[in-house]
């Protein structure tokens, strides 16, 4: 009998896809479980009681929860095709440069969608400004993994989607390929590997989400 492996996600969240792209990477056979959050199902609030969100990693009835937490337990219990460098120093930096896509890249592009006026300025040069560190990371190398994929790759990949679909929301520029060309190639080269390429949701739908997402947000305000 073979493992059970189950991934809860919703059909637009970019951090339910991290979990995806390393399953579909290392060739692990899962389930997919789609969650609706405005009625969340019973299971998804008992393997994820204290967020109540996706993604969600069963692992044989085992759950994990937190995108970033569940990369690391893909890597540690499925060692084949490696998503992290085997030099501590090396892994030490990719971890690093993951911290920095939650803690300083994620925020600036979120309030961005969701400010408005001078809090919305503030928050795009902030943007813009981590861009810059992740252009000056990308020189010499095609992906922030090197030559393949690697886990910092699926922790910033949501930028090679999002971006130009916030763009196109906020008629707003945040990555100028004159200004970033390596970053705007890597966007480019991550999203069209196949593996990458199959499980981008429909782009007209996120469009109308993520207006929706800023209307509702601005109203309150």
């Amino acid at each position: 009998m073979g493992e059970e492996v189950k991934v809860f996600r919703t059909w637009s969240s970019p951090f339910a896809l991290r979990v995806v792209w390393a399953l579909d990477l290392k060739g692990i056979k899962y389930e997919t479980i789609y969650e609706d959050l405005s009625n969340k199902s019973p299971l998804l609030l008992q393997y994820n009681p204290i967020h109540k969100k996706v993604p969600v990693l069963l692992h044989n009835s085992k759950p994990i929860a937190e995108s970033l937490v569940i990369l690391e337990y893909i890597e540690d219990t499925w060692k084949h095709r490696p998503l992290l460098p085997q030099d501590p120093h090396q892994r030490a930096n990719a971890r690093f440069w993951i911290k920095f896509g939650e803690d300083k890249v994620f925020p600036a592009v979120r309030d961005s969608l969701l400010k408005q006026g001078k809090e919305q300025e503030e928050a795009h040069e902030a943007a813009l400004e981590s861009f810059k560190l992740l252009e000056e990371e990308l020189k010499g190398k095609k992906l922030f993994g090197g030559e393949e994929i690697g886990m910092v790759d699926i922790a910033l990949g949501w930028l090679a989607n999002l971006v130009s679909v916030l763009e196109e929301v906020l008629v707003l520029k945040f990555i100028d390929e004159h200004k970033f060309p390596l970053l705007s190639a890597w966007m480019r080269l991550f999203a069209d590997i196949p593996v990458i390429k199959q499980s981008w949701p429909p782009r007209d739908k996120l469009v109308t989400k993520y207006i929706a997402i800023r209307e509702a947000r601005l109203a309150t305000n």
